[in-house]
């Protein structure tokens, strides 16, 4: 009954996140961006000797120990950190922080990540998408001279596989000097570009937003994080501070602190992923793909001899899962996450099966 809805909740539409098959049928599934590696072995130690009875108590509502861990490996002060439940949280977050309703709009690509719009439409935030160049590249000439209230990119950018070279990020910043700019670096990690958080000290309208749940294979606990300058941190933890002051848990807090310190483990499985990714576009590039050059953990492909629908649909037959956005322009792509080698050799051997009976 439309009674018990407010008008916010009856206009919304959500994002959809990729399928998570509850079967227990074989699957390489290279549909959300998981990383096919377990998370350190630091973690697993961290969950066997936790001592249940501390979920008795609220957990620190600063999650200060974490905080100080991703400042050191960040380089920052603790201060100059934010943490939330997975980057999508913080995204939402920073959206209520910096961005006003039914002001001038947020500025961001026509394909990127899908939930920059839904958080507009939550917090009635008017925003332009300004369309990726024929190549899938992001121009930075048509962001400059508009009038914003901000601007939100992901470097890489989601599914395009597209890093922004840092001299682009630069003329953002100096153009918006006056409005946030949000750097959504969840791939970040898996880039030749490396991420540009040392950039925060030199331009206080700079968020960085990071995620566990990509190179450090904890996507399942829930943690992400926003590095700024101090008053821009302050603002986030307030607007956090109205929705829940508790939002990282006890458990989540003390394996993501275990991840960050052990920077071998993490170093040695980004570098696996970034070997396979390579063979892998390699391997598609042969059977005639046509692939973005990747800098994330994921390949952004389609194959001029086939739509992307009935690519998929083949693949989904053969218990290989990959991600298609039924969206304009970008319909007859397919992202498929790297897996692991032996995951990425089925799916190319699939494909050449798949385009040889068409």
């Amino acid at each position: 009954s439309p009674m018990y809805k407010s008008k916010l909740a009856a206009s919304l539409v959500p994002y959809v996140p990729g399928e998570q098959p509850k079967s227990v049928e074989r699957l390489i599934k290279v549909n959300t961006n998981e990383n096919p590696y377990p998370p350190s072995p630091r973690v697993a130690r961290a969950l066997r000797e936790l001592d249940a009875s501390r979920l008795r108590l609220y957990p620190d509502p600063t999650a200060e120990a974490l905080r100080a861990a991703i400042a050191e490996r960040e380089g920052v002060a603790t201060e100059n950190v934010f943490v939330g439940n997975g980057s999508d949280e913080v995204l939402s977050l920073a959206f209520a922080a910096y961005f006003d309703s039914g002001s001038l709009p947020v500025l961001f690509a026509d394909v990127t990540y899908s939930f920059y719009k839904v958080f507009c439409s939550l917090y009635d935030i008017n925003y332009d998408e300004l369309p990726l160049r024929e190549d899938m590249t992001l121009c930075v000439d048509d962001y400059i001279g508009r009038k914003a209230a901000g601007v939100v990119i992901a470097d890489p950018n989601a599914p395009t596989a597209l890093s922004v070279a840092e001299s682009d990020i630069r003329r953002l910043l100096e153009a918006f000097h006056d409005r946030v700019v949000i750097l959504d670096e969840a791939y970040v990690d898996f880039s030749r570009n490396g991420s540009l958080v040392p950039l925060i000290g030199e331009y206080p309208n700079l968020v960085v937003v990071k995620t566990f749940s990509k190179s450090r294979s904890l996507a399942g606990a829930r943690c992400g994080y926003a590095i700024a300058e101090k008053s821009l941190i302050d603002t986030l933890r307030t607007v956090k501070n109205c929705f829940n002051s508790y939002t990282i848990n006890a458990v989540t807090a003390t394996i993501a602190r275990e991840s960050v310190l052990d920077d071998e483990y993490f170093a040695e499985c980004t570098a696996k992923i970034v070997r396979t990714r390579r063979a892998a576009a390699e391997g598609l590039a042969e059977l005639g793909f046509e692939l973005t050059d990747s800098d994330a953990n994921f390949l952004f492909v389609r194959h001029p001899d086939m739509d992307g629908k009935r690519l998929q649909a083949e693949l989904r037959a053969r218990n290989i899962i990959v991600r298609r956005f039924d969206l304009p322009r970008i319909s007859d792509h397919l992202r498929i996450t790297v897996g692991t080698d032996e995951d990425m050799q089925t799916l190319v051997r699939a494909c050449r099966e798949i385009l040889s009976r068409n």
